[in-house]
């Protein structure tokens, strides 16, 4: 299968958040978690000063683009391009272009892959983020978006939990 890379679509200017939660809806309801990796919004910490307070904000660093990471085919390209409030991809004429490798690089996104040694069915633990600490049995695992899902304690009943393999490790 060929590589997942990461593609700009044009939105309307003010509709980025709209369109990513069409997107990862879309994604959802026609089950393309496989192929469409991850939708982003690149944003940047702003200070303000406002009546003399200093408050940091976040903008957004490209208004009216969406950065999604994908594994580019017929499909994938339909839901995207289809998408209320998208204009179209980046690129010449209907041909979209993936970003290089140094486009990527001062936009803070890093392709990481991590070597794991576990596997569905093994106990972790969660090293960081919010569930650290949180011991777990891998109920799946998805290598594209190196994300394992857990099953956790949470009010009383058993929730799966989407965590990263940087967050975990094999007990």
């Amino acid at each position: 299968m060929a590589e997942a890379n990461w593609y700009v679509v044009h939105t309307y200017s003010g509709y980025e958040n709209k369109v990513k939660a069409d997107i990862e809806k879309t994604i959802e309801n026609r089950h393309l978690e496989d192929e469409i990796l991850e939708v982003r919004i690149p944003m940047e910490d702003v200070i303000e000063i406002r009546n003399g307070a200093r408050k940091t904000v976040q903008k957004k660093l490209f208004p009216g683009y969406v950065l999604i990471n994908m594994f580019m085919n017929d499909d994938t390209w339909y839901v995207v391009r289809n998408t209320r409030g998208v204009t179209g991809f980046v690129g010449p004429g209907s041909k979209p272009v993936p970003l290089t490798d140094r486009e990527m690089r001062p936009l803070g996104i890093q392709s990481e892959n991590y070597v794991y040694d576990f596997k569905t069915g093994d106990t972790i633990s969660v090293i960081s983020g919010v569930w650290k600490d949180t011991v777990g049995v891998i109920q799946s695992m998805n290598e594209n978006k190196q994300t394992v899902t857990i099953n956790v304690e949470l009010f009383g009943r058993e929730t799966p939990v989407e965590i990263s393999f940087a967050e975990i490790q094999k007990q």
